[in-house]
């Protein structure tokens, strides 16, 4: 099969390599449709991964080809999926209370083991989801960051007359913006870097949503002029930095909520003027970590296969580009080195 293989930093290989063999507990899947995330490109070209060779890729969808034990798995075989890439260990503190996306020793499709950037996938039958006819491939890529978002959302206290603000329009925010529109919020402003993200951000939410672009360095006055001086009840920081957790920190009203959501870029530092507001205006500070899968109706998969299914949420508008499976390194290269505006770019065979 066609893979591309990752066999050291910097050193991605358009290659033919061995159809994966499978064990019992795994079925083989055809990659039809798979996402470049953003954690892709450290990956790829600075940090590495935690073996080699890899091949990379998370987020993809396909159809179920082969099956490891006939007697129990038949079933699946010709059956549309989408993959939850964490394999969790099943053994730890976090496993035995089912929090799956929190365990000690899971291996990661895509990281520490081969992912969905080729033709082929060992997957365990454990981390599959069946899509209904309703939810494409291409939209079955994007579950693992709609599933994300989800999740993000459901560790705080919503309510449909609070403000909102959500620092950082890149894929996870705008998937945040508009699960935000679905739960019928109408009070949202939200930050981002590109005038694109702006038009994006009224598209997938709200026309009446406010954005600004934080270029301008002003967010925390702009924020506080849009609410009056009160401020914002639940401040989403999707972006990881000092300086919007900070923001955050100035213009969340007394007793509100912050969420933290983005990875962080560096060491997280304080100013202890905005310490002393956590502590003076009692802030609750929410920090969330991938998606619940568990195969239970209420998971967070299964919640997003509903929205997408009753149409509560459109996941390809969130899309940029689409490329075939041969031309990946473009859309890397287009991540990596910023050459044009983009959000989701979905590799398709």
């Amino acid at each position: 099969m066609k893979a591309y293989v990752l066999n050291a930093i910097n050193q991605l290989d358009f290659t033919e390599t061995p159809i994966p063999t499978i064990n019992a507990s795994q079925v083989l899947v055809e990659v039809k449709a798979a996402g470049i995330c953003g954690s892709d490109i450290p990956r790829i070209y600075e940090t590495g991964t935690y073996r080699y060779p890899t091949i990379p890729g998370h987020e993809f969808s396909g159809v179920v080809k082969a099956v490891g034990n006939h007697d129990k798995s038949s079933d699946w075989i010709g059956k549309r999926v989408g993959v939850f890439p964490l394999i969790p260990c099943q053994k730890c503190c976090a496993c035995k209370k089912k929090l799956y996306e929190m365990c000690r020793n899971y291996n990661y499709l895509g990281s520490r083991c081969d992912g969905g950037f080729a033709e082929y996938v060992a997957v365990p039958e454990w981390n599959l989801i069946q899509l209904p006819d309703e939810v494409s491939f291409e939209d079955a890529a994007m579950l693992e960051p709609a599933a994300v978002a989800l999740h993000s959302l459901r560790r705080v206290q919503l309510s449909q007359n609070m403000t909102v603000a959500v620092l950082g329009l890149g894929m996870i925010g705008l998937l945040i913006v508009q699960w935000i529109a679905a739960l019928g919020i109408e009070n949202v402003y939200a930050t981002g870097h590109h005038k694109e993200h702006g038009e994006l951000m009224k598209s997938v939410g709200k026309h009446t949503y406010a954005y600004y672009d934080a270029h301008n360095q002003n967010v925390e006055k702009w924020l506080l002029e849009e609410t009056g001086g009160t401020g914002v009840d639940l401040v989403i920081d999707c972006a990881g930095f000092s300086q919007t957790l900070t923001e955050a920190l100035n213009v969340v009203s007394p007793g509100g909520q912050i969420l933290v959501v983005g990875n962080p870029h560096s060491d997280m530092i304080l100013p202890k003027e905005s310490y002393w507001k956590l502590l003076r205006n009692q802030i609750t500070i929410t920090g969330s970590w991938n998606s619940t899968f568990n195969h239970q109706k209420d998971d967070d998969w299964h919640k997003v296969l509903e929205a997408c299914k009753e149409g509560k949420i459109d996941l390809n508008k969130i899309i940029s580009h689409r490329l075939p499976f041969s031309d990946l390194e473009k859309g890397l290269d287009i991540m990596y080195n910023k050459t044009e505006y983009r959000n989701k770019i979905i590799i398709v065979r």
